[in-house]
């Protein structure tokens, strides 16, 4: 990965929602998800960008302030940029076009690269194909929302400061057992929403398959950065 050549440690940057709702160790908008992997990690808050905007209105008022984000992030020394909701993944090719640094928006990315993937989304009513044809996301992947005004839904949406864990890691694995319930040809199972890592392990549990997301992607990209610039330097 390119980055900034002020001597600076190498972060990520995380391009976040002006939300207020619980975000626990596995979402990517934590910094305890950063810090428990030994990642330098900052987040950039998006003054006004919630949930509601950015999953159901799409709203283009938005990309303005997202590319600032993304600038103000390289500027300091990014070395890899993301974002902390996976619709963002509409705006991946003029997030990626300001900046030197690579930039994954959304988990929607990796689908083509994942044998017999399905998706299961926060709102599948605001997936549209035009997004997934942006993500890159194949014609046909089976798409699996979660239940309209299930608890995580509706929290995050409302913008709450509580949620129930144990009724989000339900409403979670509930959408993905609908997936594979529906849709048994598939192989992986590809969580959109970066509120959805912490509730990774038992949705592989009850599904049987592998799970990827956000968080398990940004690991290993910045992982296997690390590992080259080491190799480089010895």
């Amino acid at each position: 990965m390119n980055g900034s050549d002020s001597g600076e440690k190498a972060f990520l940057g995380v391009i976040v929602l002006d939300t207020r709702f619980p975000r626990p160790p596995g979402d990517i908008g934590c910094p305890q998800t950063w810090t428990r992997a030994g990642i330098p990690a900052r987040l950039r808050v998006v003054p006004g960008a919630s949930a509601r905007r950015v999953v159901q209105q799409q709203d283009p008022a938005l990309l303005g302030p997202f590319i600032d984000a993304a600038r103000s992030l390289a500027d300091d020394g990014a070395r890899l940029i993301s974002t902390s909701c996976g619709f963002l993944a509409g705006w991946q090719a003029e997030l990626q076009a300001v900046v030197p640094v690579p930039v994954i928006t959304s988990s929607l990315l990796q689908c083509a690269d994942l044998p017999a993937p399905g998706i299961v989304t926060f709102d599948a009513a605001s997936l549209h194909p035009s997004l997934l044809r942006k993500a890159g996301v194949p014609a046909g992947t089976p798409v699996q929302g979660l239940a309209p005004g299930c608890e995580l839904q509706s929290r995050i949406l409302a913008d709450d400061t509580v949620l129930d864990l144990a009724q989000a890691q339900q409403d979670v694995v509930a959408a993905a057992m609908r997936l594979v319930s529906r849709h048994p040809q598939v192989r992986t199972v590809v969580l959109e929403c970066t509120n959805m890592p912490p509730y990774r392990a038992a949705v592989e549990a009850a599904t049987g398959r592998p799970v990827h997301d956000l968080e398990t992607w940004l690991l290993a990209v910045w992982r296997r950065a690390q590992s080259s610039s080491t190799r480089r330097a010895g």
